[in-house]
């Protein structure tokens, strides 16, 4: 089951700069396990939105804070919704990163 997280930063730019190449490993191991389907963070960086593959909220909410953002305190709050996907255009994704 899918699960998208609406997650708000700290504007702590430093901070986010910093452990942002963990946090990009981090979702791409997700991404190779089958535990991630998209993410990418809000264009004002006031946030993300990341959707999870888990089996329970729980599961998922335990992704979200393995996530060196969420230990390094970046994440400062996040709502995490169940969500079912009806459409998808791949065409307008990018590409994955290997």
């Amino acid at each position: 089951m899918k699960f998208a997280a609406l997650i708000q930063y700290s504007q702590d730019k430093d901070l986010v700069a910093k452990v942002r190449p963990l946090h990009r490993a981090y979702l791409t191991s997700l991404l190779h396990e089958g535990k991630l389907a998209v993410a990418g963070p809000l264009t004002d960086d006031s946030g993300a939105l990341i959707v999870y593959e888990a089996d329970t909220p729980e599961a998922a909410e335990e992704i979200l804070k393995s996530d060196p953002f969420h230990v390094e305190g970046i994440f400062l709050s996040w709502k995490l919704y169940p969500w079912k996907v009806v459409f998808s255009n791949h065409s307008l994704l990018p590409v994955q990163p290997t």
